[in-house]
């Protein structure tokens, strides 16, 4: 049986001992029981009030523009620092380069969010490194929707560099290598061979980014604040909502945000099967 292809049920259940479907199971209530508590104490027939709701409105809309905007620019920064961290590998001064660069794409996903927020306070608020010339250049970034955008980018680009990353290890070299041996420069060999080839990789990191984006709480209130129509996001909404005693607005937007979660997975699942069944055609194809 190669790699590839998918073990018979007769192995499956020769190699699986049976004792694993109760630690199975009992991760999988832990993980759906609480969204399926969540659903049960929701009231369909308030949940459309809820949603339209003006406060809720703002924030889905503020969150939606502002993932999308810090999804592109997770794309734009993302994709060179994954295609130098791919390149630059050997001995000496490109080794110790490499490993800086790759804690400090570790550090925000093991930051805690509170930490995060007071990180970029200290750079991009009032009296920051950053922030305080913005400042007194009429450009002010805390409390504004820019800084929404500098949280969720911060939380999001190491989700979408470390897929694009993983995708471009395994791009042929020596598709590369022909390529350059064609006359092609190292930009028309990223756009029509690279990317291309690791265009799963990119997608899934996209979306990944996208959804972790959209979920930004405790960096975005500790750096962004929770202003209504600025800053209050559907996180913050959410929280605002069941701490002011309304439970079915928090419920709603709970449930609306989940749908959004959804609606990313399986639409990172189905790019993924494309792109990967696209590549696989091309290849075949170059080898026939």
């Amino acid at each position: 049986m190669s790699g590839s292809e998918a073990p018979s049920p007769r192995l499956v259940a020769a190699i699986t001992p049976g004792w694993l479907w109760v630690p199975a199971l009992v991760a999988v209530a832990v993980l759906a029981g609480p969204v399926i508590a969540l659903t049960l104490a929701t009231d369909p027939a308030r949940l459309a009030g809820a949603l339209s709701a003006p406060g809720a409105r703002d924030a889905v809309v503020l969150s939606l523009a502002t993932s999308g905007l810090s999804t592109l620019l997770c794309l734009v920064l993302g994709l060179p620092l994954a295609v130098l961290l791919h390149r630059m590998r050997g001995p000496g001064w490109r080794a110790v380069v490499l490993a800086v660069l790759r804690i400090i794409l570790i550090v925000p996903l093991v930051l805690s969010p509170v930490v995060s927020g007071l990180a970029l306070l200290y750079l991009w608020g009032r009296q920051g490194l950053l922030g305080g010339a913005l400042e007194a250049m009429g450009l002010p970034v805390a409390y504004t929707p820019a800084a929404v955008v500098l949280v969720q980018v911060f939380v999001a680009l190491p989700f979408l560099t470390v897929a694009a990353l993983s995708s471009l290890e395994g791009v042929d070299g020596d598709l590369e290598l022909a390529a350059a041996n064609s006359g092609a420069s190292a930009t028309q060999i990223l756009r029509h061979v690279t990317f291309p080839l690791a265009a799963p990789g990119i997608v899934l990191g996209a979306l990944l980014a996208f959804a972790r984006a959209l979920g930004e709480y405790g960096a975005t209130i500790t750096f962004a604040g929770s202003v209504a129509g600025a800053t209050r996001t559907i996180p913050l909404q959410i929280e605002l909502a069941f701490n002011s005693a309304d439970p079915e607005a928090a419920l709603g937007l709970a449930l609306a945000l989940i749908g959004f979660y959804l609606f990313v997975i399986a639409a990172a699942g189905l790019a993924y099967v494309l792109l990967r069944r696209g590549r696989e055609d091309r290849r075949a194809g170059r080898d026939a």
